[in-house]
């Protein structure tokens, strides 16, 4: 029986991981940055223009979006960690996508490396 981590391991063989040092120019160069963590991860933070639809919800969204059908978008999809979004990068090429990538170590590695972030304000009662 397969694990989680054999699913991963075998979908990161299958998909175009970036470095965090070269994913702003991916990044850029991007229609759709894709946060696919769950809504409090996303919530807590996230790299700036990501638009959040959690990997549970990928195939749904994408199926149910006019917006989202034209095969050829350039899409930079990040978790936390890396696992989630190659997953979904997979999920993505299946379903007929064909210019998907995701950021090698994810949030964490962002995040690590120093990179902008957006966080929540927390409001001030004063």
């Amino acid at each position: 029986m397969k694990t989680a981590q054999d699913l991963v391991a075998a979908a990161k063989t299958r998909v175009h991981e970036i470095a965090v040092q070269n994913s702003a120019q991916a990044i850029r160069d991007a229609d759709l940055l894709l946060d696919v963590r769950e809504a409090d991860e996303y919530a807590a933070g996230h790299l700036s223009g990501a638009v959040h639809i959690s990997r549970g919800m990928l195939e749904f969204k994408f199926s149910g979006n006019p917006a989202l059908q034209a095969r050829d978008l350039k899409i930079v999809l990040y978790c936390k960690t890396s696992g989630r979004a190659a997953l979904s990068a997979i999920a993505l090429q299946e379903m007929g996508y064909l210019n998907v990538q995701s950021i090698a170590g994810g949030y964490d590695a962002w995040v690590a490396a120093g990179k902008p972030v957006v966080q929540p304000q927390q409001p001030a009662f004063e």
